[in-house]
């Protein structure tokens, strides 16, 4: 059985090398999602969320295999990121922060398999938080990418960079939320070594709103 395995079918949106801002066509993807605000560290709704997203996952990937046949590798976690105040993300201010934590499924995986895997997960492991997954369609198209080495927190000087100078010389304006992919495991990884790619959906500057 051949596994499908998101980073390599989406190579260029999941294993790019470019460690400074460059333009990348991002295709529709599904997913499975969570939200919720404050700040992830010390937030007890954080860790839960990404707990029960993971329980979900790997029991929706467990299912495929054994009722379709079609196995995969469970992505990576990723996020949304957004505050009535985009300038709190530069300053680290990070009780202020909302967020969307995600993991990608195949396109075979069905919303009526989502909503089996829910409840099969609820009833093994009992987490409350598995009530608020759902499905999510995202769309970004042309996004702003770049892979990020180091600390989260040392984010801030890129996101200056595409904020302040980027933009502005390519004539770009940015819609949609701040995207963020774990490519490490920060349990297991030194933070000087994380890897994080970092991404930002955008459109010409003089395109219509809503485009």
């Amino acid at each position: 059985m051949t596994r499908y395995d998101v980073k390599r079918a989406l190579k260029h949106c999941y294993a790019p090398k470019n460690t400074d801002w460059a333009l990348v066509e991002v295709p529709a993807q599904q997913f499975i999602a969570i939200d919720g605000r404050g700040d992830p560290n010390t937030g007890a709704d954080y860790a839960r969320a990404v707990e029960a997203l993971y329980a979900v996952a790997y029991t929706i990937k467990f299912t495929s295999k054994t009722a379709l046949g079609r196995d995969f590798v469970v992505g990576p976690l990723e996020g949304l990121w957004w505050a009535d105040d985009p300038n709190v993300f530069l300053t680290r201010v990070k009780d202020a922060w909302r967020w969307r934590m995600l993991i990608s499924q195949p396109d075979w995986i069905t919303e009526e398999l989502i909503e089996e895997a829910k409840r099969a997960a609820l009833r093994k492991k009992g987490l409350p938080a598995i009530a608020e997954i759902r499905r999510l369609t995202l769309e970004e198209g042309t996004s702003a990418q770049l892979l990020h080495i180091g600390p989260y927190d040392d984010e801030g000087p890129a996101l200056a960079r595409l904020h302040h100078e980027y933009l502005a010389a390519h004539g770009l304006r940015m819609v949609g939320h701040h995207h963020e992919i774990y490519l490490s495991d920060p349990r297991r990884t030194e933070p000087a070594k994380l890897k994080t790619i970092l991404r930002q959906p955008v459109r010409a500057a003089d395109a219509p709103q809503g485009t």
